[in-house]
């Protein structure tokens, strides 16, 4: 195959998700922020209701919603 099987193959790499919204069956609403150290944890990475804390500074994390979830998350 040489090249061509080599580009087909890193093109079926790209495409494949490796998201855990797919591998899990579950579709995350967004994420936790802590924008002063730019550490990011999906709402599906968190336990409990309560927002987390981050794992850098320990402050409290700002839940933004993902972009295709409906309404503005400013």
């Amino acid at each position: 195959m040489g090249l061509l099987g080599t580009i087909s193959d890193a093109l079926k790499a790209s495409t494949q998700s490796t998201s855990r919204e797919e591998r899990s069956g579950e579709q995350s609403n967004g994420a936790y922020w802590c924008h002063d150290c730019s550490e990011r944890l999906l709402d599906l990475d968190v336990e409990g209701d309560e927002p987390p804390a981050c794992p850098e500074c320990g402050d409290e994390m700002t839940f933004e919603r993902s972009p295709g979830s409906t309404g503005c998350a400013c």
